[in-house]
């Protein structure tokens, strides 16, 4: 089963802790989660279902690169990282 982990800022707005389900893909292993938290859905997707632009997600380190249907492969052992980037400047 696939380690799901957000990120202490995600944290602050909304109870979210690591968790550990089952899914082939970003978005069957995203739907356990938000199926047992619903809320969070709101924070992480868009009303269209595809990742909001100010949100990140990696697996085993590495940037999803389907942002939009979430497509990528979960292995059983991945670790999949839910976070918001960052951006700034002067």
């Amino acid at each position: 089963m696939a380690t799901v982990v957000f990120t202490q800022n995600l944290r602050r707005h909304v109870e979210c802790p690591t968790e550990t389900v089952d899914g082939a893909t970003v978005r069957a292993v995203l739907d356990v989660v938000f199926t047992a938290n619903p809320r969070l859905r709101g924070y992480v997707l868009d009303d269209q279902g595809t990742l909001r632009h100010h949100m990140m997600v990696f697996i085993d380190g590495e940037p999803v690169s389907d942002r939009r249907n979430l497509s990528d492969p979960v292995r059983a052992t991945s670790e999949v990282y839910v976070m918001q980037a960052l951006s700034g400047g002067c």
